[in-house]
């Protein structure tokens, strides 16, 4: 948060309304995921002005952080909604918020359809995020391979018909291109995983 409040009183410098509206965005996404931002918002929010209109330059940062912002607070239902607008509305192959997108949209539709919401839709959403991560990891292993073998994992976990090795690929991958939160993540996953098949010794790792 340092950070962005020094980038933020750069653009209050330099009276850069347009990346400062961006920028107190991702503030908000941070400030949301530490603690809700009871202890750590500030009265500056951003002005993002009208979500309907496609020249709205603002209109792609918003839905994007909203649907990765819900997704971590658990709003499923929210972060669909946000998911969906972002890629329905700025879907670009080979951009990478654009995938990284289709990864939270299909970790979220596992959710729901663990919580048997609309299964045959969400379990469509999901074939569609891994076909994207496979797409996406073939051409970034460092940025992607993590999250196809996650939601690869998540998908046979349904049927309960693997063993723990796709969350571990998905973990050391994690690892490796140093995303601390996506490893947490799928460190959660396979822990629930394992007390799912009762193997409590794996779960405890």
């Amino acid at each position: 948060l340092k950070r962005i409040d020094y980038y933020l009183h750069l653009m209050e410098t330099y009276r850069s309304e347009a990346t400062k509206n961006n920028v107190l965005i991702i503030r908000e996404t941070v400030s949301s995921l530490i603690d809700n931002g009871q202890a750590t918002s500030i009265e500056a929010s951003a002005c993002v002005g009208d979500l309907n209109d496609p020249k709205n330059k603002l209109r792609e940062a918003f839905f994007y952080y909203s649907a990765i912002r819900c997704f971590w607070l658990g709003h499923n239902g929210r972060c669909r909604y946000y998911g969906k607008k972002c890629i329905d509305l700025f879907w670009q192959g080979g951009q990478v918020t654009s995938y990284v997108a289709q990864f939270y949209l299909g970790m979220n539709s596992m959710s729901l359809t663990r919580k048997k919401s609309e299964v045959q839709l969400n379990k469509e959403v999901v074939r569609v995020a891994i076909a994207a991560m496979k797409d996406a990891a073939d051409n970034s292993d460092w940025n992607f391979s993590n999250k196809f073998r996650l939601l690869q994992a998540e998908h046979l976990s349904l049927n309960k018909r693997h063993d723990t090795f796709m969350y571990d690929e998905s973990i050391e991958s994690a690892r490796k291109s140093g995303f601390i939160h996506e490893q947490g993540l799928a460190c959660e996953k396979a822990g629930l995983y394992c007390k799912d098949v009762l193997n409590m010794e794996k779960a405890l790792e």
